[in-house]
């Protein structure tokens, strides 16, 4: 197994991980200290909404990765190439967000998390 292969399983698995937070939050879980710039504990109904959508983002984000490494192969119509750059520099940007938010908890947990995911997109990007 290449460290390519081993990359992308990495990104899905921690997308996923982040997948279950964005579901804990829209389903009211006090954790909104740690996303979208902390301003509440609970998030109020239109950020759930977003959190959901959100979580739907990451699955498709991993599955991304996962079909650009042909861990996956059962979504063959989907090109990836281009979709694994768009989202190398999402998480880029979403990186840096995390690291200049308000909200202490964001900066610390998300922001490494964040890069972390980035950093390995951007070399499967690069491969």
């Amino acid at each position: 197994m290449d460290f390519v292969y081993l990359a992308s399983i990495t990104v899905a698995v921690f997308c996923m991980f982040v997948v279950v937070f964005q579901v804990l939050l829209s389903l009211g879980y006090p954790f909104g200290e740690f996303a979208m710039g902390g301003h509440f504990k609970v998030l109020p109904k239109r950020l759930r909404i977003v959190s959901a959508l959100n979580a739907l983002i990451l699955v498709f984000m991993g599955l991304v990765f996962l079909q650009h490494t042909n861990v996956l192969t059962s979504l063959d119509f989907l090109s990836t190439h281009i979709l694994v750059w768009i989202i190398t520099i999402f998480l880029g940007f979403n990186t840096l967000a995390n690291l200049v938010s308000r909200s202490k908890k964001e900066r610390l947990f998300m922001t490494p998390l964040s890069g972390f995911i980035f950093i390995l997109c951007l070399f499967i990007s690069l491969a």
